[in-house]
């Protein structure tokens, strides 16, 4: 069954580091969507795929790496879009 989420990230994180981590677990899990740094210093993913690769996925973004401090993860079911890849958006 395919799912799709949009997750809000809050945090101490480096952005770009980050990112790299984002990307290696999306490639991992076979996830497509994007995520970008929102100008307020959220950042905002939305991925799909299959549902249990999107709760492995949004699990990870739960967490972070080993120096990312996440302090809320907002996630909210979305409409499955079918995204053919996984960017990093830069705004």
């Amino acid at each position: 069954m395919k799912k799709a989420v949009r997750i809000y990230l809050t945090g101490d994180f480096q952005v770009l580091f980050f990112n790299k981590f984002i990307q290696e677990n999306a490639e991992r899990n076979d996830i497509r969507g994007f995520c970008r740094a929102l100008e307020d210093g959220r950042i905002e993913l939305f991925i799909e795929g299959d549902q249990d690769k999107v709760e492995k996925m949004t699990e990870a973004c739960k967490t972070g790496q080993k120096h990312t401090k996440i302090k809320n993860a907002e996630v909210k079911e979305e409409k499955f879009q079918g995204f053919r890849e996984f960017k990093i958006l830069h705004i």
